[in-house]
């Protein structure tokens, strides 16, 4: 039997994050993760601008600078006469006026060799967690199987689940999340940039038409693109085949239809789920679940990789101190829910919002358009762009390191 201080099931943001920290606090944290690597393409690749502010903090603001990427600093609706801008980061204060678009490999690679060089970090890949280990109605581990079929117990004070909106350590624990209905799915692929096209600087276009919308990415070298249809569909959309899925794509964005030849085949959109829910007790007697596993977010405004990360900085600020005494109570865990209830609550209220006021006019066809209001005013007031731009971008109570954790 083996045994740490705190196992972290999931290698995503959120986990690779609070194992970091909780590492440089000298805690003995090990993180199990299921792949070999962290390849893994059609990911969340937005870092906003509180996390970039997060990794300074961490010091390794130097290294993700280096990392390729592409900053968003516009939201914007076209328009006959230009773009309607109505939300704008570069309004905010410098130098966390943007949102980063990286491969998420790479932000997780950076965290990774951060937390190595902690002698109390350990990272176990090609490790997936097949269940917990409870003992008298408490939580004391998880059993793993690694990929060449050795099977094994791993104990801990501390179980974290961070392994994602379809959490099987949530479920196992009898976590019911509280499911509101979305009116959407996303079917993400990618198109290539024209060399006149170059430049780090990014925006996020919508486009909209007969009762389908678009977000339109730019990032390095290619648009990254999600077309945003009604729920449920995805078996017609590839029944239609790729003609009628280009078509699609160059009616919704006209700007990208000279380059839609690029989808070569339906392998190359991949379809997501779109799931909004919350749970209402992120925990058990020795289970904490934060991130997409205690509330999985709708892709609108890409918040929630943000709220994943944030949520990780406050655990390791609740928490490093009942670790490292050896006794972590259930109220020590109710602290974590406590402290991110009002950002996440808030999150989803936003997107539940543009969900019913937005998509679901466009997406059942009784609007060919965006709310032209919000849009005008914005146009009519410059200074206003900021405000959507700090909630996306920033969010409410966002999180620092905690002082043991900085560099």
């Amino acid at each position: 039997m083996e045994r740490t201080t705190c196992a972290i099931v999931g290698g995503g943001p959120a986990g690779m994050v609070l194992g970091l920290m909780l590492a440089r606090a000298g805690i003995e944290v090990t993180v199990l993760e299921k792949h070999a690597d962290f390849l893994r393409d059609f990911r969340g690749d937005t870092v906003h601008a509180s996390t970039i502010r997060l990794i300074d903090e961490l010091g390794l603001g130097r290294e993700f600078r280096r990392l390729p990427q592409s900053r968003l600093q516009t939201i914007g609706f076209p328009s006959d006469d230009g773009m309607y801008v109505i939300g704008d980061a570069g309004k905010l204060r410098e130098p966390y006026n943007y949102i980063a678009m990286v491969p998420q490999w790479d932000l997780l690679n950076l965290l990774a060799e951060a937390g190595q060089a902690e002698p109390t970090y350990t990272l176990r890949m090609n490790t997936e967690v097949t269940g917990l280990v409870e003992r008298d109605s408490k939580v004391i581990g998880v059993r793993y199987r690694t990929a060449d079929g050795v099977e094994g117990e791993l104990h801990a004070d501390l179980t974290v689940a961070c392994d994602g909106r379809t959490s099987l350590l949530r479920e196992q624990a009898g976590l019911v999340p509280e499911e509101f209905p979305v009116p959407l799915d996303a079917w993400w692929f990618r198109l290539p940039r024209h060399e006149d096209e170059s430049g780090t600087a990014s925006s996020l276009r919508l486009g909209f038409a007969d009762g389908n919308m678009a977000i339109a990415i730019t990032r390095e070298g290619f648009y990254q693109v999600a077309l945003l249809a009604q729920k449920g569909i995805d078996p017609r959309l590839r029944a239609e085949g790729l003609a009628a899925f280009r078509e699609r794509i160059g009616r919704t964005v006209p700007w990208l239809a000279d380059r839609v030849d690029a989808i070569k085949s339906m392998d190359d959109v991949k379809m997501l789920d779109v799931k909004l829910n919350r749970l209402h007790q992120w925990h058990t007697d020795g289970l904490l679940c934060i991130g997409d596993a205690a509330h999985a977010m709708s892709p609108i405004g890409g918040v929630g990789i943000n709220l994943a990360v944030q949520d990780a900085t406050a655990t390791a600020k609740l928490l490093a101190m009942p670790l490292r005494h050896g006794r972590v109570r259930t109220a020590d865990l109710a602290k974590v829910r406590r402290r991110r209830w009002l950002p996440m609550v808030v999150a989803q209220g936003l997107q539940r919002l543009l969900h019913k006021a937005v998509l679901e006019p466009v997406l059942t066809g009784k609007r060919s358009t965006y709310p032209k209001g919000p849009a005008m005013v914005t146009r009519l007031i410059p200074p206003l762009r900021a405000v959507p731009a700090y909630v996306v971008a920033i969010g409410v109570r966002p999180e620092h390191a905690p002082d043991f954790a900085r560099r």
